[in-house]
C-alpha cells in the first residue's frame, strides 16, 4: 500500500476563459515533479473542486494520473457533502488509477461525530482504495475530533488524515489515539514542521504550487531529522507561505503562477474573484523578495 509521505502539492486547476486548461495542468505537473514534490493532489480545495462539474472532476483526475505516469503517487480529491456522490467520485478515482483518495468531511451539512464515522465507513466499504481523511473546519463548518479520527482509523483502508486545523494540540491527540503507521499529514504549510516533529509524516501544501523544491526541502529535511536545516528553510519560505493566504486560497497561488509565467491565466472561477490591487501589490512584493518573479 502506498505510503503518503513527504511534501504533496494540492495542485491548482488552471482555467482559460472558464474552461480547464489541460496543457497548463500538464505543464504544472512537470514543474512539480522536476521540483521534487513527493505527490500530486488534484481536485482538492486548492483545485477548486467545489466548482468543477463531475465531468471536469473526472477529466482532471484522469489527466493528472496520465501526466504523472507513476513517477509519484496521485492522491485524488473525491469528497463531497453527499455520501453517494463521494462514493461515485472515489470509485472513479480508483478506476482511473489513483493511488489514494483524499476525502473531506462533508461541508455545510455539519454532521455529528456518528454521521462523520458512518459517512467515511460507507465510502471505505464501497471502494477498496487507500483513503486519507481531510479535516478543515474553517472550510466545512465541522471539526472531526481525534476520537472520531481514531474510530475511522480502525477501518482497514482508511490509512491517514490531512489535519488542517492548525491546532497542534488536536494533531498530537490524533497521533496519540491512532494506531502506529496511521499517516498524519499537515494541511497547513505553517504547521508542517511542528507536525512532523510530533510524529506526522508530511504535508499537503498550497505553497508547493509556487515553490515545490523549497517546500519539499522543509518537509524532507524534517523527516530526515535535520531540524536545524528544516527550520532555516521554513523561516526563509515563511513570507511566501503567508502571501499564499492574503486572500482566499487558491486565488493568490493561481495569481502567483500567472505572474511566474507558469500558466496563461490565474483567474479563479466565480464565486472566487481576482485579487484586489492592494493585495496584488503585497503578493508581488513577497514573490519578488523571494526571487520567484
Amino acid at each position: 500500500m502506498t505510503q503518503f509521505k513527504g511534501a504533496y502539492v494540492a495542485i491548482i486547476t488552471p482555467f482559460i476563459e472558464g474552461q480547464v486548461d489541460e496543457r497548463g495542468l500538464t505543464d504544472l505537473i512537470e514543474f512539480q515533479i522536476a521540483g521534487g514534490t513527493n505527490g500530486i493532489v488534484p481536485c482538492g480545495t486548492t483545485g477548486e473542486s467545489a466548482t468543477l462539474s463531475h465531468a471536469e472532476h473526472h477529466r482532471v483526475v484522469e489527466l493528472t494520473i496520465k501526466a504523472v505516469a507513476g513517477r509519484v503517487p496521485v492522491l485524488a480529491g473525491t469528497g463531497s457533502n453527499s455520501t453517494e456522490e463521494t462514493i461515485d467520485l472515489t470509485r472513479h478515482a480508483k478506476q482511473a488509477g489513483a493511488d489514494g483518495a483524499l476525502i473531506i468531511t462533508p461541508y455545510y451539512n455539519r454532521p455529528s461525530p456518528e454521521g462523520l464515522y458512518q459517512h467515511f465507513k460507507a465510502v471505505a466499504e464501497a471502494v477498496d482504495i487507500p483513503i486519507i481523511l481531510y479535516n478543515v473546519p474553517s472550510r466545512t463548518g465541522v471539526n472531526m475530533t481525534p476520537e472520531t479520527v481514531a474510530r475511522c482509523a480502525a477501518i482497514p483502508n482508511i490509512v491517514g488524515v490531512k489535519e488542517a486545523t492548525a491546532n497542534l494540540s488536536q494533531i498530537s491527540e490524533v497521533i496519540r489515539l491512532c494506531p502506529p503507521g496511521f499517516q498524519v499529514l499537515s494541511g497547513d504549510d505553517f504547521t508542517a514542521l511542528p507536525t512532523i516533529s510530533i510524529g506526522g509524516c508530511g504535508l499537503i501544501s498550497v505553497t508547493s504550487n509556487v515553490a515545490p523544491a523549497d517546500m519539499a526541502s522543509v518537509v524532507n529535511l524534517a523527516l530526515a531529522g535535520d531540524y536545524a536545516g528544516a527550520r532555516k528553510a521554513h523561516h526563509r519560505l515563511f513570507p511566501v507561505m503567508s502571501a499564499m493566504f492574503i486572500e482566499t486560497n487558491p486565488v493568490p497561488a493561481k495569481t502567483s503562477l500567472e505572474l511566474m509565467g507558469k500558466i496563461k491565466s490565474g483567474a479563479p472561477r466565480l464565486p472566487l474573484a481576482r485579487m484586489t490591487e492592494a493585495n496584488l501589490a503585497k503578493l508581488k512584493t513577497a514573490l519578488s523578495a523571494y526571487g520567484l518573479i
